[in-house]
């Protein structure tokens, strides 16, 4: 089910012991809970930082933020099917009406005890192994944040219009190239955006489009 083994039984019980169905405070996950979340976001910054050298701080800064969100963390707990193997005090509910934010906190508490079974390596590998596609949808803006969705939809409500995407630049070479697009509704051309392959610079592009028509500032400078 996880993908790691624990030497330490105890450990995992604990992780999955919920304060309600706990003997005391201190023999539930809450503790466990409180290292994970470290372990989990530094992780997850390491990962970005290696894998998108070209992103800037406030770049790294929004995907990280989807990424070890609390919707993220239960939606994993979830895949893992956890709450089949919590241990809840009565009233907490079972299965599919396990609260969210009981789901997420599981997820951070079995970090936090895996990194105490087995280390930093075994931590990083289970994190990475099930953090790694959130990374990518959240880079590739499909993890709740469609923008080009958005801003059509936008469109067509204030506008009756469906927006088009523009290519006027590129730059670097065929194996690493940069796309410079434009979002475009009707005759209104917005604030253009680089990516590092069209679908990115067109997100970007619908983006900094919905926060020109919001009166936002620009998230992301073309030049």
């Amino acid at each position: 089910m996880l993908g790691y083994e624990f030497r330490d039984p105890d450990l995992l019980r604990e992780a999955l012991t919920h304060a309600s169905g706990a003997n005391h405070r201190l023999a539930s996950n809450e503790r466990l809970e409180f290292l994970g979340d470290a372990i989990l976001g530094a992780v997850v910054c390491e990962e970005l930082f290696r894998k998108y050298p070209d992103y800037q701080e406030g770049d790294l800064t929004r995907v990280k933020s989807i990424v070890v969100s609390r919707r993220t963390c239960a939606k994993i707990s979830e895949s893992l099917a956890l709450e089949n193997y919590l241990f809840l005090g009565k009233g907490m509910g079972a299965g599919d009406q396990t609260p969210s934010s009981v789901l997420a906190d599981v997820f951070e508490s079995l970090i936090g005890a895996i990194f105490l079974d087995g280390g930093a390596p075994a931590a990083q590998q289970f994190i990475i192994g099930h953090m790694g596609p959130e990374i990518e949808a959240a880079v590739e803006g499909s993890n709740g944040l469609n923008y080009k969705s958005n801003l059509q939809q936008a469109a067509q409500r204030d506008f009756g219009e469906t927006p088009t995407y523009l290519l006027l630049d590129e730059k670097g070479p065929d194996h690493s190239k940069c796309f410079k697009i434009s979002a475009q509704i009707g005759a209104n051309r917005y604030a253009p955006a680089w990516g590092r392959n069209k679908k990115e610079a067109e997100q970007r592009a619908a983006l900094n489009a919905l926060c020109q028509l919001a009166g936002s500032p620009l998230p992301y400078e073309s030049d």
